[in-house]
C-alpha cells in the first residue's frame, strides 16, 4: 500500500511537461484587442486609404508580425472591426411596451452613432464601401444582425403583446424603426438632437408601427 501511494505521487514529476501549442492557441488576447482599439484610432485619424499595417501596429505597440498573425489584410483586419461596431453595446429591449422598447433601442444608438470616434469612421467607411464590394456587404451584413437584428426582436416581442399586427410588412417596419435617427446622426450628421427628440421619435415610430 505504501509503495503504490509514493509511485503515484512521484508519477507526474518524472512525467515530461508538455509544451503550449504554438499558433493560434497562444495568441494574447490583450495583444488582439490593442490591435483592434488602434484601428478605430487610426481609422478616426487617418481614414481607411492611408491606413497601413505599419500605422496600426506601431500605434498598438507591437510588430507587423503580431498583426499578420491576426488577419491577413488590412482589409480583413478592418472588415472585423466593422463587424464588431454594429453589434456593440445594443441591447435586447423588454421594457414591456412597444414604444419604451424603442425609447431605449434609441438611446443606445444615438449614443452610439454620436461618439467622436463613430461619427469620423461611419463615413469614411461608407465612402469605401462606394467602392470596394467587400466592405459594402460585410457593412451590409453587419447592420442587419445588429441594429436589425435587435429591431425585429422589437417587433416580434410587440406582435406577442398584441401591439402591432402578427402580418405586418417586416422590411418596411425595420425601415421606419432605422431610418430616422441614422438619417439625422449619420447623413446629415445634425450637431445636437433637439431636447426631446427621442422620445417624441419613439411614440410617432410606435404609432405608425401599429397602424400598418
Amino acid at each position: 500500500m505504501l509503495v503504490r501511494m509514493t509511485t503515484n505521487a512521484e508519477e507526474p514529476q518524472t512525467r515530461p511537461r508538455r509544451r503550449p501549442p504554438a499558433g493560434a492557441a497562444v495568441l494574447r488576447e490583450d495583444v488582439t484587442e490593442a490591435i483592434r482599439a488602434a484601428v478605430f484610432e487610426e481609422l478616426a485619424a487617418v481614414g481607411y486609404a492611408r491606413m497601413s499595417i505599419e500605422g496600426i501596429a506601431r500605434r498598438a505597440g507591437v510588430g507587423k508580425t503580431a498583426v499578420y498573425r491576426r488577419w491577413r489584410s488590412k482589409l480583413h483586419l478592418v472588415l472585423d472591426v466593422v463587424s464588431a461596431i454594429a453589434v456593440m453595446g445594443l441591447p435586447t429591449p423588454d421594457t414591456g411596451s412597444l414604444e419604451g422598447d424603442l425609447r431605449l433601442l434609441y438611446e443606445v444608438t444615438s449614443r452610439a452613432l454620436r461618439h467622436p470616434v463613430a461619427s469620423q469612421i461611419i463615413p469614411d467607411l461608407q465612402a469605401e464601401a462606394a467602392r470596394n464590394p467587400e466592405i459594402a456587404e460585410a457593412m451590409q451584413k453587419t447592420l442587419r444582425e445588429g441594429q436589425e437584428g435587435v429591431a425585429l426582436k422589437i417587433i416580434v416581442t410587440a406582435a406577442q403583446r398584441g401591439e402591432v399586427s402578427g402580418e405586418l410588412d417586416e422590411d418596411l417596419a425595420l425601415d421606419l424603426i432605422s431610418g430616422p435617427l441614422y438619417w439625422r446622426s449619420v447623413v446629415i450628421r445634425s450637431p445636437k438632437l433637439p431636447k426631446g427628440y427621442l422620445g417624441a421619435l419613439a411614440r410617432a415610430t410606435a404609432e405608425a408601427l401599429k397602424a400598418l
